[in-house]
């Protein structure tokens, strides 16, 4: 049997709340618990820990180097080629861009001479380090895949024989489609109790839902779910329901809050998205490698992605089910324990993380001010400054996120993530972090930099190109010359520059391709064949979307730097179709600016840069391609031909099958509203279900309720806002009251529509919703 660490074991339920200095959890399994209808309590007992943040140095100037813990203890004999992994990728990538500006120089005409030759020649060099870097990562991963270089080794304890470790698996969520979220969360339960491995597991669902027919939704659903879970035999198993009354620094609040309620019951964190599914078997391998290894203080897993049937989704699933692999191999490779975190599918020691890991507002206005965004890159490097090591698990199968369902939706969720990583450049040079994240806030930057700077370069390549064409050669410049000295220039050179950078972009798709064919999996993507044609589409989509993209992004780095405000609508949350005039509102100026570019360069210039081709057909088509690619029914005619085929599809692990299925059936009801709650009997003992005990408000807020019921009692409950109804939705005593006395308004309980139905039914571009299947049990998706 496996000793485990030398944490402190308390039996962490033994009281209602335990002290804030009550020791990290040990391996006392939870008592039997439940109570009420469901069988599970919405709060187990407190068991506070303090997690107070640290205020930001910004700089080496400030604080003493020895006010900071230590990076960490002297690296494993395993991790000893840590040092030259990173020094050869750093003399390539420089090594490529140096090459590479060189034979730049030599292609221009005036060699560097002039100041937008010089511009040009920086900004070469950068862009093309940029992507050497991506390439040498990418055949790091090669080698790392064709050897079959696991991402750790194994322990020596057997598996099944430890002892069981207290383990939180937290979902925090916000204004989320419920079927996805529950259905999603009943599969992994399930499959943690088919593992046999239950003892020790609690779940949280953690809400910061801020509309009030949504939370209803929520707590009918985890009252479900509890009285499910009840039934599967496993006492020990827990699911657990928390509503946030202040909603505090987002997803990352949430979580801290979570930590300093229960923080102390709990040795080991798991975090998962409100899309997210586990196995079973691969959360188990998540606390089996933690207890296997005490320096590891984080563990992310590479998330495969599923569920959605749009062209636009279905690409992507695609892409970063064939590609991505290889990249993150490629980390591992260079990067070792000092690796990513991505905010979710993922374990953390508990102990390090509410010490270390608690995150400061940064200091000043703007949006590189105030509460940290992109809170996963950070929480890693403090991890890692505590001296715990981060690794990616980049062969661990097992764990599944959504992509964006549509092109907009993705360039809405880059405009959070462009602020996040300009916001964390702040921290590059905070005291005490391992270069490699400090590397990693500076990749986080140029990932949505290189836009701009890719933007750039096209148009100063273009003013060249123009002022090339018009300039009258001077064929005799010296006196008395013979011979006229004849314009020149080096194509060959150009085209094997061109050549080039091509090549760093497509050969680690080539590779990818090429690995998947030689290990034999080419099945599990519909074959040979229809694999290289589904990688030609994607191919096709991503040149076609690059300039989009690039236009974006650089509008989102424009506007995080200057402090502009760039207004963005969020779309109807089930309408993932994209309609015309959406698209006409947020492409047509690409579209115009493309034919502007042609006609400048063609009146200024009697030509056309046929390098620029791509770019101009990328902004053209914008309209048409977004509008297209958001449709379902596109991608669904792809994958009865077999293109486009991930493994989740083509064999969908017990775990999808069962997430489907549950999001299915819960897709299939109508979901319940504030108002059924008021007037349901059954709807409103099932969201009661979900409060915790507490006693009867008194004093102003008891007034407060108290006159809230009346308003309703005699103006309807419509006349009650969203804030109005979530405070009664805490207070038990005050929905009994409503259920009694409030008039009927507006439909009867139950209807037959679902609470966000009403919103994607405005949008003039919602379609007939298709039903669930094993490919789209997300959001409820339209097709055209």
């Amino acid at each position: 049997m496996r000793t485990t660490q030398p944490e402190a074991d308390p039996a962490p339920h033994a009281s209602r709340e335990a002290g804030a200095g009550a020791p990290f959890d040990g391996a006392t399994p939870a008592p039997t618990g439940g109570g009420g209808v469901v069988g599970s309590l919405p709060h187990p007992p407190l068991a506070r820990r303090s997690m107070t943040p640290r205020p930001w140095a910004l700089t080496r100037v400030g604080r003493r180097r020895h006010d900071y813990p230590p990076i960490g203890p002297a690296p494993a004999p395993r991790d000893a080629p840590r040092l030259w992994r990173r020094a050869l990728l750093m003399l390539l990538v420089l090594a490529g861009a140096a090459l590479g500006t060189h034979a730049m120089l030599d292609v221009l005409p005036e060699r560097g001479a002039t100041g937008a030759e010089k511009a040009l020649l920086v900004l070469y060099g950068v862009l093309f380090a940029w992507i050497s870097a991506g390439f040498w990562t990418a055949v790091m991963g090669a080698g790392v895949l064709l050897r079959r270089q696991p991402w750790r080794r194994k322990g020596t304890s057997p598996a099944g024989h430890r002892e069981p470790v207290r383990t939180a698996i937290v979902m925090p969520i916000c204004n989320e489609d419920v079927p996805t979220v529950f259905g999603g969360l009943q599969a992994t339960i399930e499959s943690l109790a088919a593992a046999g491995s239950t003892d020790g597991y609690d779940f949280f669902v953690l809400s910061d839902t801020n509309e009030a027919d949504v939370r209803v939704a929520e707590q009918a659903a985890w009252s479900a779910l509890a009285a499910h879970v009840a039934t599967l035999g496993v006492p020990t198993l827990q699911v657990h329901y928390r509503w946030r009354t202040r909603r505090t620094k987002r997803k990352a609040g949430n979580v801290a809050d979570f930590c300093r309620r229960w923080g102390g019951a709990y040795r080991y964190l798991i975090v998962l998205d409100a899309d997210s599914v586990m196995s079973g078997a691969c959360i188990t391998a998540l606390v089996d490698a933690m207890e296997d290894d005490p320096s590891s203080g984080l563990i992310q897993t590479p998330p495969r992605p599923w569920g959605h049937t749009t062209l636009h989704a279905r690409i992507q699933q695609f892409s970063a089910r064939v590609y991505g692999p290889l990249f993150t191999a490629g980390m591992h490779f260079w990067q070792l324990g000092e690796s990513h975190y991505w905010g979710h599918n993922a374990i953390l020691r508990m102990k390090p993380f509410v010490e270390h890991c608690a995150l400061a507002p940064l200091p000043g206005r703007g949006a590189l001010g105030g509460e940290i965004i992109s809170h996963d890159f950070v929480e890693a490097a403090l991890m890692r400054r505590a001296g715990y090591r981060v690794w990616v698990a980049h062969d661990l199968a097992g764990s599944y996120e959504q992509v964006p369902p549509n092109l907009l939706a993705e360039l809405q969720r880059d405009r959070r993530w462009c602020q996040g990583n300009l916001q964390n450049s702040r921290l590059t040079f905070e005291p005490g972090l391992h270069a490699v994240h400090r590397a990693t806030f500076v990749t986080g930057v140029l990932a949505y930099v290189s836009a701009p700077l890719w933007l750039a370069f096209l148009l100063i390549s273009t003013l060249l190109f123009t002022r090339e064409v018009a300039r009258v050669p001077t064929y005799f410049v010296e006196p008395y010359q013979l011979f006229p000295l004849w314009p020149t220039a080096n194509l060959k050179l150009m085209l094997t520059l061109f050549g080039l950078t091509a090549f760093l972009l497509l050969a680690p798709k080539l590779v990818s391709l090429l690995l998947i064919i030689l290990r034999g999996r080419a099945v599990r993507y519909g074959g040979g064949v229809r694999l290289v044609l589904s990688a030609l589409l994607e191919f096709l989509h991503s040149l076609l979307l690059a300039p989009v993209r690039m236009f974006f992004h650089s509008v989102f780095v424009v506007a995080t730097l200057t402090g502009w405000r760039f207004e963005w609508k969020s779309p109807p949350r089930n309408a993932t179709a994209t309609g015309w005039g959406e698209a006409f509102r947020r492409h047509g100026v690409h579209a115009l600016v493309a034919v502007a570019w042609v006609a400048a360069i063609v009146w200024t210039s009697g030509t056309f840069q046929w390098w620029l081709t791509p770019v101009i057909v990328g902004l053209i088509a914008a309209i048409p391609v977004s509008v297209w690619t958001s449709r379902t029914r596109p991608g669904e005619w792809l994958r009865r031909h077999r293109l486009l085929l991930t493994p989740e599809e083509a064999d969908p692990p017990p775990v999808l099958q069962a997430a489907a299925r549950y999001h299915a059936e819960l897709d299939a009801k109508p979901q319940p509203t504030f108002v059924d709650a008021v007037h349901d009997a059954g709807v409103l003992a099932r969201v009661l279900d979900a409060l915790p005990d507490r006693p009867a408000a008194a004093g102003l807020k008891g007034r407060a309720l108290a006159e809230r019921v009346e308003r309703a009692t005699h103006e309807g409950v419509d006349a009650l806002g969203d804030d109005d109804r979530l405070r009664l939705l805490s207070d038990a005593a005050s929905m009994r009251r409503l259920l009694d006395v409030a008039p009927r308004s507006g439909p009867p309980a139950l209807p037959a529509r679902r609470p966000a139905d009403d919103a994607a039914a405005a949008s003039s571009d919602a379609e007939a919703a298709e039903p669930a299947s094993i490919g789209a049990p997300a959001l409820a998706q339209r097709s055209s």
